[in-house]
């Protein structure tokens, strides 16, 4: 098994540097250049660059925060025979008579259109600890689904 979140720590890492180096170096040039306009008060430069460092200080305190929240995750306690993170289910929406594959995966995996859907999505949320057999309801942004889930592979399985 590939070490998933890996992967994703190090897209997260990639992004904390590139923000680092934009509050560190770009930005204090953009103010300092700004500063010298004179008036601070009907600057728009100023202020947009202001704002910037605002949210770009936020933006590295949340992806830190996501950093140690990845890095407290044992990929060992995920159910071997339930749906959990890295999981393929098979569900037939009973009302459609579809059958769907969802992978459930972190926020940062995500895609809906290829079939990745976030543990901390409506329909992740409610297929997590699910098995063959269990039927679930789901209240989605296009409505109410009921779901049977009809196949579990588990990241264990997978290997």
């Amino acid at each position: 098994m590939s070490d998933p979140i890996s992967k994703i720590k190090k897209r997260l890492q990639v992004e904390i540097d590139t923000l680092q180096h934009e509050l560190s170096i770009e930005l204090p040039k953009e103010l300092a250049k700004a500063r010298a306009h004179g008036d601070l008060s009907e600057n728009a430069e100023y202020k947009f660059a202001k704002e910037r460092q605002g949210y770009v200080n936020a933006r590295i305190t949340q992806l830190k925060k996501r950093m140690g929240d990845l890095g407290m995750l044992n990929l060992n306690n995920i159910p071997k025979d339930r749906a959990g993170y890295g999981s393929r289910i098979v569900v037939l929406d009973t009302e459609r008579d579809v059958k769907i594959e969802y992978k459930l995966v972190s926020t940062e995996e995500a895609d809906a259109e290829k079939g990745l859907i976030s543990t901390t999505s409506p329909i992740g949320k409610a297929l997590l600890n699910r098995q063959v057999g269990d039927e679930v309801q789901v209240t989605t942004p296009a409505g109410k689904k009921e779901l049977e889930v009809v196949g579990l592979v588990t990241i264990h399985d997978e290997g």
